[in-house]
């Protein structure tokens, strides 16, 4: 609270006191400390003790102090109320929004688990076991040689360990060639007589 001069008010402080007003009521609805009530009273004789009415005969005062420190409690009580409230509201929406954030890191990590999980390769039916399809290890590197002699293919030694290509294209087979823009395509010649091979 901050500290003002009290003398504007002293007729209605005055006048709070001979209805017998507490110092902490008075206090509230000015908006200042008790301890500058009570000062103030002081300095312009404003003390209930000994009053004397403006007639100069004894006041007949109504003690107002319990009903002045009931209603005061019941302020504070409901500014206490109001602010556990908010608190408890604050609390919930922190609560609420950390839970959505958990859970959206828990799903993006998830999303990322399964982009990084190696897809599965399908079984394919039918087929003998023991010459199931195998994945290559990974993409082999090559060089495409067009020197004096004619063009040729120049491919990773690596290529002699892949399972597809022991299976499939070990050997000399006949191969069709399709040149495009940005890649040149490979495929087996023949169809389907070879594969029976």
């Amino acid at each position: 609270m901050s500290r003002r001069s009290l003398r504007p008010q002293l007729n209605q402080i005055r006048g709070w006191v001979r209805q017998g007003r507490t110092d902490a009521w008075i206090a509230h609805q000015l908006e200042v400390t008790v301890q500058q009530i009570q000062a103030f009273k002081r300095e312009h004789g404003l003390e209930p003790d000994g009053a004397v009415a403006p007639d100069g005969g004894a006041t007949d005062e109504v003690d107002l102090r319990a009903e002045d420190d009931a209603a005061i409690a019941a302020e504070l009580e409901a500014e206490e109320v109001r602010r556990a409230e908010e608190e408890a509201k604050a609390a919930e929406d922190a609560a609420r929004k950390a839970a959505e954030d958990e859970a959206a890191e828990d799903e993006a990590a998830e999303d990322e688990a399964v982009e990084e999980e190696p897809a599965k390769p399908k079984r394919a039916r039918g087929r003998a076991r023991g010459r199931g399809r195998k994945q290559a290890a990974g993409p082999l590197e090559g060089t495409f040689d067009h020197g004096e002699e004619g063009y040729g293919l120049w491919l990773d030694p690596a290529v002699e360990d892949d399972p597809v290509y022991a299976e499939h294209w070990a050997g000399h087979r006949p191969v069709q060639v399709t040149i495009e823009e940005d890649q040149i395509v490979i495929r087996r010649a023949g169809g389907d007589e070879e594969d029976d091979d």
